[in-house]
């Protein structure tokens, strides 16, 4: 049975006509129990958080006010992912694609250090799973990604570089299992042309994704092997051990640091990065634990003196290959103000962004801070 299909609870006629009549409090239990996976479509089609919150809202503005003319034709689920999908197509078309820095350029020389950020809004940006509240398991039996596959960094930077149409095409067919007759019905075009769609769509991200998600791997892994190689890793990190975190990296590896335009790769190169700058003994770093887009990340901290605690600087995403790391997106949380391109090879003393703080660490419920301790 497709999820559009569902049988509705059976409370939900009774909250849908008081909702028709205007009240509020039935609507917010009519729509609570899609509040969630609503959300993650959003930031599945547009790689950011902060468009993904934004078309949320703005698709329960639509479905509050288009409740009155809902008749029952399809299931409640099925018509709000239809404002949702259709939502998230007009946010796409007022702003640029995001991807990956991995993405925009190619690897930067390591001898160079950091270079400058890109100030558009052009980065995907990570995903707050645990928070949120993205499930295990298939959305629905037709499915064919996972729900913490379909919002890992590889599978949503693979979205993003689809046309608007074939991103929702896939997302509503292999992701959350709806018919073509369905998908067709919320984008009003044929099935013909959804079944074209998805076609090209899954060779296109086929051909981005590595042979094993981040959830087969993890399971792989197990919890002990999971934990054994972030810890090994923050280790050798606090001990400004080049050789040791180098060691952990595939021979491929990528290192980026958005927002900055520049990341670098592979292994060799960016051991000389890391030992010219992050690790090179300048610094006072603190990692803590965390997770997003279904995969293992550190939060890290650097001491500020003035502040006397360490303070957030990026929130680190692993991408895993067995038991070694493969990718690290380190979402830095520091001013992209300053005008001197120099400032970024000290970009750890530059003063904290409080937005991009509150995007990486508050949103993760990180703390703010940490004492020495």
């Amino acid at each position: 049975m497709s999820p559009a299909s569902t049988p509705p609870r059976s409370e939900e006629p009774a909250l849908l006509e008081d909702a028709r009549g205007g009240d509020e409090h039935a609507f917010g239990e009519l729509i609570e129990p899609h509040r969630s996976e609503l959300h993650a479509h959003c930031y599945r089609m547009l790689g950011s958080l902060h468009d993904a919150e934004d078309a949320f809202q703005e698709t329960m503005l639509r479905a509050w006010r288009g409740l009155p003319r809902f008749e029952g034709r399809s299931s409640l689920r099925s018509w709000l992912y239809t404002i949702a999908t259709n939502t998230s197509l007009n946010t796409i078309e007022r702003r640029p694609k995001r991807v990956l820095p991995v993405d925009y350029a190619p690897p930067a020389d390591p001898h160079g250090g950091p270079g400058e950020p890109v100030v558009e809004s052009v980065w995907v940006e990570p995903y707050p799973d645990e928070l949120i509240g993205v499930e295990d398991g298939l959305a629905a039996p037709d499915a064919r990604y996972e729900r913490r596959e379909s919002v890992e960094l590889a599978f949503v930077a693979a979205l993003q570089n689809l046309p608007p149409n074939q991103r929702a095409v896939l997302i509503l067919r292999d992701v959350l299992g709806f018919s073509a007759k369905e998908v067709a019905a919320t984008l009003e075009t044929t099935t013909q042309s959804v079944n074209s769609a998805l076609q090209r769509a899954r060779k296109t991200v086929d051909d981005r994704l590595p042979d094993h998600t981040q959830q087969a791997t993890i399971r792989e892994l197990g919890d002990d092997g999971l934990r054994d190689v972030v810890d090994r890793y923050v280790e050798a990190w606090n001990r400004d051990d080049v050789g040791a975190v180098v060691a952990m990296l595939t021979e491929d590896a990528s290192f980026a640091m958005p927002p900055l335009r520049t990341w670098f790769g592979p292994r060799d190169a960016i051991a000389i990065f890391l030992a010219g700058w992050p690790l090179s003994g300048r610094w006072d770093w603190r990692a803590v634990r965390a997770r997003a887009n279904g995969q293992p990340a550190l939060a890290f901290y650097t001491w500020d003196e003035d502040a006397g605690a360490y303070l957030p600087f990026a929130l680190n995403v692993l991408t895993l290959r067995g038991d070694r790391i493969s990718d690290v997106t380190a979402f830095v949380t520091r001013s992209i103000e300053p005008e001197e391109r120099t400032a970024y090879s000290r970009w750890p003393d530059q003063p904290s962004d409080p937005r991009r703080a509150l995007d990486f660490f508050e949103r993760f419920t990180l703390p703010g801070s940490l004492g020495r301790e």
